[in-house]
């Protein structure tokens, strides 16, 4: 597939993705949890729902759902407090989270479920970061001159780097199982995750 922009700016979006992706956010901290609490394999329909949950996000924000909560603030403002007040009820839900298993597969019960795959892509919707990685990326690396192709090529760059960099924070949750199979210790690590999870509404609020 051939993009529309040049190489540079391939590559500077392509840089932008993995940055944005990577960096500590909402998702990455729930990742990281569900790694803990659930293992890499219960994980996967979670961090698949981000992924397309995001690319779906970055199509519709691309072909003008942005301009519409331009001219409509107070909806903006609306899905920030929907967005607030979900993000807490999630980060209460990682506080309370039960004992890990043994190893993964063992048949061993656990409190609580991981993210299904619907509910990780409609989380993407009021999720403060997701919001600004979509808005700057398609602001800034669209090309007005073939704006269609611009924006599948955005979500599409996006969509392959996005996915594989979540991913190591499902990972390093889930190399953690073994340290953290002390229930005291997973306990302090749940708790520091929700906090962690409370501290992300900052953006929000500003």
């Amino acid at each position: 597939m051939q993009f529309p922009f040049p190489a540079d700016v391939l590559l500077a979006l392509a840089a932008f993705s993995f940055v944005s992706s990577v960096t500590p956010g909402p998702n990455n901290f729930m990742l990281l949890a569900s790694g803990v609490n659930f293992g890499f394999t219960r994980s996967i329909p979670h961090m698949i729902g981000i992924a397309s949950g995001f690319c779906f996000m970055l199509v519709c924000v691309g072909f003008g759902l942005g301009e519409i909560f331009e001219r409509a603030p107070l909806l903006y403002q609306g899905l920030k407090f929907v967005g607030a007040a979900y993000l807490l009820y999630l980060a209460w839900k990682i506080a309370n989270s039960g004992p890990v298993a043994s190893r993964e597969g063992s048949g061993t019960e656990e409190q609580g479920t991981p993210m299904t795959f619907l509910q990780a892509a409609a989380f993407q919707w009021v999720n403060p970061k997701a919001w600004f990685m979509a808005v700057t990326s398609m602001s800034v690396y669209t090309v007005h001159t073939n704006f269609v192709a611009s924006v599948l090529g955005v979500a599409a760059v996006f969509t392959a780097i996005n996915l594989p960099s979540i991913s190591m924070w499902c990972g390093m949750g889930t190399g953690l199982r073994s340290v953290l199979s002390d229930p005291v210790k997973l306990r302090y690590f749940n708790w520091i995750m929700g906090g962690l999870l409370v501290a992300s509404l900052w953006p929000m609020l500003k």
